[in-house]
């Protein structure tokens, strides 16, 4: 059983929330549509019921001690929790949402175009997407499953692989005619693109052109030199702009290459360390709306290695 004590009204959480993210009782009324004195009992009521002191006065101010920022960040999250679900049984009663972190290209090049798929096949699913670079808790974030590049050994979740990465160097044809290319070695001379993310990579590449090894098992070449981005539509833009060659995932470098945006440099489809993973917390093991999606990605890319 829940404890009434630990269980605030959303009117008093409210209110604790606008005081501390606004730094005023005024501005917090004022977002709130309520009077000063009523935000002001609000707070206090608060206190009372749990029997904590928040804030401290200080000329008819209120100031929110450590304990009350701390309280503040998670009873956010938990009201946008509330506000995204209510929102989502609105929009679809039925239930079946599913809310989706995506690395930022992955999500414009490779799933945005075939996820009306997806949506046709299955109707009563509706899909909220967000761009993540990092891993994050899922404990903590209000999604319910993620896609992302790396190792499958993201804590407290399942994880089911997409494929594999292999790379593809791409420069602009204006580049490679200003910059002849016979072997790998002319490329260590020249500025290499490098991800923020991925800075293992062109040591793959090498070793993929010159022995053939297994990616990360071969001595560096020189050492790559040149702009370092965070997403891969940067490096696309720069390699395009010639600033020099881009190491891609093969699926955006083939994109690049058919509209004669980029052109290829050496063997293409290099292999690389990681891999692209769909990942969900435990808890929704037997969520619906991922299994289904699960299912769909494990077509789309069977189709894609069949093509």
């Amino acid at each position: 059983m829940r404890q009434r004590r630990f269980l605030p009204s959303q009117s008093q959480l409210l209110a604790l929330e606008a005081v501390v993210r606004r730094r005023s009782v005024t501005a917090a009324a004022e977002d709130l549509h309520l009077t000063q004195s009523t935000v002001s009992r609000l707070i206090q009521s608060l206190e009372a019921q749990l029997g904590r002191e928040l804030f401290t006065r200080q000329r008819k101010k209120l100031i929110p001690t450590d304990a009350a920022l701390s309280y503040q960040r998670d009873v956010s999250r938990a009201l946008d929790m509330i506000q995204r679900a209510s929102m989502s049984l609105v929009t679809n009663p039925g239930g079946g949402v599913m809310s989706l972190a995506v690395l930022p290209t992955l999500a414009t090049r490779w799933l945005g175009p075939r996820l009306g798929g997806f949506l046709a096949a299955h109707p009563g699913i509706s899909v909220n997407i967000a761009t993540r670079i990092e891993k994050f808790s899922f404990e903590t974030e209000i999604f319910d499953a993620a896609i992302y590049f790396g190792e499958p050994n993201w804590l407290g979740a399942h994880a089911f692989k997409l494929f594999d990465e292999r790379v593809t160097a791409c420069a602009s044809a204006a580049f490679l005619e200003h910059n002849p290319i016979t072997d790998a070695r002319d490329v260590a001379a020249l500025q290499l693109l490098q991800l923020e993310t991925r800075q293992s990579g062109w040591d793959d590449w090498f070793a993929g052109q010159t022995t053939g090894q297994e990616p990360g098992k071969t001595a560096r070449f020189s050492g790559a030199t040149g702009m370092l981005v965070d997403q891969f539509s940067m490096m696309i833009q720069a390699a395009i702009s010639g600033l020099g060659i881009a190491l891609l995932p093969d699926y955006l470098a083939q994109i690049e290459i058919a509209e004669n945006r980029l052109v290829p440099v050496l063997k293409q489809a290099v292999p690389t360390s990681g891999a692209y993973w769909l990942v969900w917390p435990e808890a929704k093991d037997s969520y619906a709306p991922i299994i289904a999606f699960k299912q769909w990605l494990a077509e789309e890319v069977n189709r894609d290695q069949a093509g």
